[in-house]
C-alpha cells in the first residue's frame, strides 16, 4: 500500500490505483502524477478498502482479478461503506459478461489491458467531470434550501422577497396579520413562518379552516362548549382559543364566517376574553391571531358582508401573496424542491428535467398556483420511467408543442441570438436544479435578467416586446406584501 506524501498540494484530484501487478501500479502512478493527480496504490481489494475512507479518492482504477478481494467485490464493499468514488475497472481478460457485471455493480467504465495511456486520461477526465457535476448539484441543492426556503417557502422573486421582509418585521410583534392571496399560494406556510419567527415559537400553533365547518360547529371549535350546551355535547370541550393560549391561532378562510361569529371574534380581539358555548365563565387568553382569505375583504365590507370594525382589527399588518403566474421565475426552484421531496417519498432516483419540460411548465398559467404545481410534479414523479421528468410525464394539458430534437451543436446554424440565449438559459436551469443564482453565475449574467427572461418565455414573448431591465437594476417596488 502506497499513500502520497502528506505535503502533497491541496486541491489535486485523488486517484486510487488497485492492481496486484506492481509494475502496472508504478507505471500508472508515474503517468498520473505527471498529469497533476494525487495518487495512492493498493495491491488488492482488501488493502484498497482499508485505504478508501482516509484517502477519499475521486476515482478508483481497479483490476478485476486480484487475490484476497477482486475488483467487483471491492466496488460493492466501497459502496456499502458510503464511498461516492467513481470506479473504472481494468482487466487483461476482456469479455462481454465481465463488462456487464462490472457495469451492473456500478462501474463507470471498463479498460482492457495493456492499458492505453491516452484512453486512461480521457476516461479519467470524463469521470471527474461527472463527479464534479454530481457534487455541484448536491451543493447547489443545499444552497437552494438555505437561500430559497423560508420555513418551506421556495422562491426568490422580488414579489416574494417583499413578503419575506414583512414577515420578518411583523413576526416578533403581537400584531394581528391578515394574509391575502389566491388558493394554493401558500398562505398557511406564511402563517407558520410568522409563528416560528416569533417569541411564541415554543408555544402552540393551532389551525382552523373556517370554511370547512358549519356556523354551530365552528363556534364550538373556536370557543369550546360546556356539557349539555347542545345536542351531542356530552362533556366540556376546550376551544381552539384556549388550546392556543400563549401561542398563535391561524384562522384560514376568515371571509367565510357568519355575521354572528364575526361579532364574537371581534370581542376576543378587543378584550382578549370569551365564554364557552353554553357557559357563563369568562376565559381570558393571550393569543396572537393570524387570519387568511382568498376573498377581497375590502369589497366584502363595502357589500355589507363583512364587518368593517373586524376587518380593521384583522388588517393591522397585511401580507399579499402573489399568484404563481406573477412569479414564474420561481418555477424552476419550486420544481427542483418538489422533485427532491417526492423522489424521496416514492423511493425513486430522479435528477431533474429532460430538455423541453421546463418550457412546458413555464407556459402554463397555474390557476391553482403552487398547490397545482406540486400536484403536477408529484404525478410526474410517480409516472416517470427514467431519471429525468419528460413532457410525457406531465398532464396532457401541460405538454404543449414538442420541442424539436436537435443534434449537439445544431442549434446555432439558422437560429436567432434570442433562440440561442433561450436555449442556454433553460438548459442551464435544468442542469442546476432551478437555481437562478447558480445559472446566472454560470452564464455570466444577472439573476434579474434570468427572472425577466423567464417571465418573457412564459408569456411567449420575443426580445423587444418589453423594456429589458438594466443589468444589476434593483427590482421594482411590488406594492404592499
Amino acid at each position: 500500500m502506497t499513500i502520497p506524501n502528506a505535503g502533497a498540494r491541496a486541491g489535486k484530484e485523488r486517484i486510487l490505483v488497485v492492481d496486484d501487478e506492481q509494475n502496472a501500479r508504478v507505471a500508472l502512478r508515474t503517468i498520473l502524477t505527471e498529469e497533476g493527480y494525487e495518487v495512492a496504490e493498493a495491491a488488492d481489494g482488501e488493502e484498497a478498502l482499508a485505504l478508501i475512507p482516509g484517502f477519499a479518492p475521486a476515482v478508483v482504477l481497479a483490476d478485476v482479478r486480484m487475490p484476497r478481494m477482486d475488483g467487483i467485490t471491492l466496488l460493492k464493499r466501497a459502496r456499502e461503506q458510503g464511498s461516492d468514488a467513481i470506479f473504472c475497472m481494468m482487466t487483461a481478460f476482456a469479455s462481454v459478461e465481465a463488462a456487464v457485471e462490472a457495469m451492473r455493480a456500478g462501474a463507470e467504465n471498463y479498460l482492457v489491458k495493456p492499458i492505453d495511456v491516452n484512453a486512461v486520461l480521457v476516461i479519467l477526465e470524463k469521470a471527474l467531470e461527472k463527479l464534479r457535476l454530481q457534487r455541484d448539484t448536491a451543493n447547489l441543492r443545499e444552497r437552494v434550501r438555505e437561500r430559497y426556503r423560508f420555513h418551506n417557502i421556495v422562491g426568490d422573486a422580488p414579489e416574494l422577497q417583499a413578503v419575506y421582509e414583512v414577515v420578518k418585521r411583523a413576526a416578533p410583534t403581537r400584531a394581528t396579520v391578515l394574509i391575502l392571496g389566491e388558493s394554493g399560494t401558500g398562505k398557511e406556510l406564511i402563517a407558520q413562518a410568522l409563528h416560528e419567527e416569533s417569541p411564541r415559537a415554543d408555544k402552540p400553533f393551532i389551525k382552523v379552516n373556517c370554511a370547512a365547518l358549519s356556523e354551530t360547529l365552528l363556534e364550538s371549535e373556536l370557543f369550546g362548549h360546556e356539557k349539555g350546551a347542545f345536542t351531542g355535547a356530552i362533556g366540556r370541550k376546550e376551544g381552539r382559543f384556549e388550546l392556543a393560549d400563549g401561542g398563535t391561532l391561524f384562522l384560514d378562510e376568515i371571509g367565510d364566517i357568519s355575521p354572528a361569529l364575526q361579532i364574537k371574534l371581534l370581542r376576543v380581539l378587543q378584550q382578549k376574553e370569551f365564554e364557552r358555548v353554553g357557559g357563563t365563565q369568562t376565559i381570558k387568553v393571550d393569543v396572537r391571531l393570524v387570519a387568511a382569505t382568498n376573498r377581497d375583504l375590502a369589497a366584502e365590507v363595502k357589500a355589507g358582508k363583512f364587518r368593517e370594525d373586524l376587518y380593521y382589527r384583522l388588517n393591522v399588518v397585511a401580507v399579499t401573496l402573489p399568484p404563481l403566474r406573477q412569479r414564474k421565475g420561481d418555477i424552476p426552484a419550486l420544481v427542483s424542491h418538489f422533485i427532491d421531496k417526492y423522489s424521496k417519498a416514492y423511493g425513486k432516483e430522479i435528477r431533474g428535467l429532460a430538455p423541453g419540460t421546463l418550457n412546458a411548465l413555464l407556459s402554463h398559467d397555474w390557476p391553482g398556483n403552487v398547490r397545482e404545481l406540486e400536484n403536477v410534479v408529484e404525478r410526474a414523479v410517480v409516472l416517470c420511467k427514467g431519471t429525468e421528468l419528460t413532457a410525457d410525464d406531465l398532464p396532457p394539458t401541460l405538454r404543449g408543442p414538442r420541442p424539436r430534437e436537435r443534434a449537439p451543436g445544431a442549434l446555432i446554424p439558422g437560429a436567432t441570438l434570442y433562440e440561442i440565449e433561450r436555449e442556454a438559459i433553460l438548459r442551464t436551469l435544468e442542469m442546476v436544479g432551478g437555481s437562478t443564482s447558480r445559472a446566472a453565475e454560470i452564464l455570466g449574467i444577472s439573476v434579474r435578467k434570468i427572472q425577466y427572461r423567464l417571465k418573457e418565455y412564459a408569456a411567449g414573448g420575443e426580445r423587444g416586446h418589453a423594456a429589458e431591465p438594466a443589468e444589476g437594476a434593483a427590482p421594482g417596488k411590488t406594492g404592499e406584501a
